[in-house]
């Protein structure tokens, strides 16, 4: 692991033409074997897809949604999902390409996707959903800002959409983050 962290090129919206790219960044990151290149794979957890390029382009065209996704030259390199929810920001999906981490970015989109929610929408929080069943993450989180709420949701397992569990009980922890105000 190296100590030097790396820049993370410039943030911009995701367009329709990105969407099986970024399909493929976004299941590669999450289940599979080359999910277990880095740090984020839940491939123990579930089976199936993360996403795919319809739901990427359901979100791209709605209204209150933008996905935020930065490239090198070797195409998608991170990317994130945020939703405006009123005074508070949705954000998901938060991706780094597993060869590429481990080296900052993962922070650095975070930091950024936080700011661009609070200079565009005005947001006074963030929150997200982790799965329980993944403390290092919660605690990758937490070292970030956020707390969990305590609520709880359970994982849409009838849904395959969302990935197929390989294991019973899986459920969704809430996290807020408060922004600074400016």
């Amino acid at each position: 692991m190296s100590s030097a962290v790396a820049a993370l090129p410039p943030l911009r919206r995701a367009v329709q033409t990105d969407v099986v790219a970024l399909a493929a960044l976004v299941n590669a990151a999450y289940r599979g074997d080359s999910s277990r290149a880095g740090w984020t794979t839940e491939a123990d957890l579930l089976g199936g897809q993360r996403t795919d390029p319809e739901q990427l382009r359901r979100a791209i065209d709605q209204p209150g949604q933008v996905i935020l996704m930065a490239t090198d030259a070797h195409g998608p390199l991170a990317c994130v999902l945020l939703e405006h929810r009123g005074a508070t920001c949705y954000l998901g999906m938060l991706t780094v390409r597993p060869t590429a981490q481990r080296g900052g970015l993962g922070a650095a989109l975070l930091a950024q996707a936080e700011a661009w929610a609070a200079a565009e929408w005005r947001v006074a929080s963030v929150t997200m959903s982790v799965i329980i069943q993944r403390p290092e993450l919660l605690a990758w989180y937490q070292r970030r800002g956020y707390v969990v709420t305590g609520e709880r949701m359970p994982f849409p397992a009838d849904d395959p959409s969302f990935g197929l569990p390989k294991q019973d009980g899986l459920a969704f922890a809430v996290l807020r983050k408060v922004l600074p105000t400016t």
